[in-house]
């Protein structure tokens, strides 16, 4: 039920199961804040009117004013507001777990669409009002994706990049089943050589994708034997980032081990998933190409804890009782050694709404809170190439807010535990 919010006191708009400001957006609605994190990185702006219009962000001044006739007000001035949190690694079509194998033979791409709505629902409501998917069905979650925009169903925004381009065998390719059935499920995205490699890029762009995600390395999750090292020559990595830049694309790489991220770093590749075993040297190699990582600490806790659970293939469970517990001081390192970093879960290997916990463990790798918020936000917002459209609340932006009952620079688990509302596009919403 939405409806709109006039000159209502916190207590009682926090009420309202689900509330939306676009009747408002005809005319003009002020939201009156305590405390608003206008651009993570410089504090707390205080006593703020922030308007919004048609879905935006029209101005952000200081104090509580008389407002004109007709005006909608939403009184906020005991909440603590930040931008709308982004997500750079999600995969809303699915989430793990000990059926994910069978699903892959039951499961059509309606299948996949449908069950990454009810994801994208949850995501929004867990305060994340943009994500970037890398690594979904490629029917599935264009057509999320442009449902969404279309205002069909509710979700973030997403930005995606469909199933990743993959060496043959490699992590992004059929592992684990029979001959025939690895047959069926190895699609185009599947290459070997670098002619092979363009064509792969030309028909992942084609299909509707927003960037190139390569399997610069191999993974946990694949059930293959086949290490965590590069699987990519260097020749195939410099084919699909030269292909991807001349139709408009940036590439991003999930990554591992030290050879494939490095090799991906000197071929181009502008951002790296993953990044578990980074030293010195790789990351110099980030700071002098300007690349990013995103770090996804709580994918490697996640399976970590599922190496006992007895579902994983043995493969899989013997990369993943290595790989995770690696995780958290890879990010210190990281960070320790200056590499930029954008806020990103691998959520669908974690639980999708559960994005969040991913803060605490950017604090315990020595991150401030409002560093940890920048990333999911200022950073994020460049790494996606969105940052003119959200990652700050500034006039001309959408009006994309995450409202918390506490102060979530004092404590970040506040961006789990305490938030009252989300707003994107205007439209509010309340867990």
């Amino acid at each position: 039920m939405k409806k709109i919010l006039s000159g209502m006191a916190l207590s009682v708009a926090l009420m309202t199961s689900v509330s939306s400001l676009a009747v408002a957006q005809e005319g003009v609605t002020v939201i009156e804040a305590g405390n608003v994190l206008a651009v993570p990185g410089e504090g707390y702006l205080q006593n703020q009117s922030v308007k919004v219009q048609d879905g935006k962000i029209v101005s952000i001044t200081s104090g509580f004013s008389t407002h004109p006739s007709g005006t909608r007000v939403m009184n906020m001035r005991d909440a603590y507001i930040v931008p709308g949190l982004i997500d750079s690694h999600v995969h809303l079509t699915s989430e793990w777990s000990p059926t994910s194998r069978m699903k892959a033979l039951s499961d059509s791409e309606v299948d996949a669409a449908l069950e990454g709505a009810a994801h994208a629902k949850t995501t929004l409501l867990a305060g994340f009002t943009t994500v970037q998917d890398v690594g979904g069905a490629n029917e599935a979650i264009f057509s999320l994706r442009d449902a969404i925009s279309a205002g069909k169903i509710d979700g973030p925004r997403i930005r995606a990049s469909g199933r990743a381009v993959t060496p043959t065998g490699g992590h992004g390719d059929s592992n684990g089943f029979s001959p025939a059935l690895t047959k069926v499920f190895s699609g185009p995205n599947a290459c070997n050589g670098a002619d092979d490699c363009r064509r792969a890029v030309r028909e992942t762009i084609r299909s509707g994708a927003d960037l190139i995600k390569i399997t610069a390395t191999g993974g946990v999750l694949s059930n293959t034997k086949a290490g965590l090292e590069q699987q990519f020559y260097d020749d195939e990595i410099k084919a699909i980032v030269d292909t991807a830049a001349m139709m408009g694309r940036k590439v991003t790489a999930h990554a591992h081990g030290k050879s494939g991220i490095e090799a991906a770093l000197r071929n181009g590749v502008q951002s790296i998933e993953h990044g578990t075993y980074l030293d010195d040297e790789t990351i110099a190699l980030f700071r002098k190409h300007n690349a990013t990582l995103v770090p996804t600490v709580l994918a490697g806790v996640t399976v970590t804890g599922w190496t006992t659970n007895g579902w994983l293939p043995e493969a899989s469970r013997e990369k993943a009782a290595v790989v995770g517990p690696l995780m958290q001081d890879m990010l210190t390192r990281a960070r320790e050694g200056g590499v930029n970093v954008a806020f990103g879960t691998d959520s669908g290997v974690s639980q999708h709404g559960k994005n969040g916990e991913e803060f605490i463990y950017m604090v315990n790798a020595g991150f401030s809170p409002e560093e940890a918020i920048k990333t999911a936000t200022v950073n994020a917002s460049i790494h996606i190439e969105m940052d003119d459209q959200i990652g700050t609340l500034e006039p001309g932006k959408f009006a994309d807010m995450v409202v918390l009952r506490n102060d979530p620079l004092e404590d970040v688990r506040a961006l789990q535990s305490s938030i009252t509302m989300v707003i994107k596009n205007g439209e509010t919403y309340r867990p």
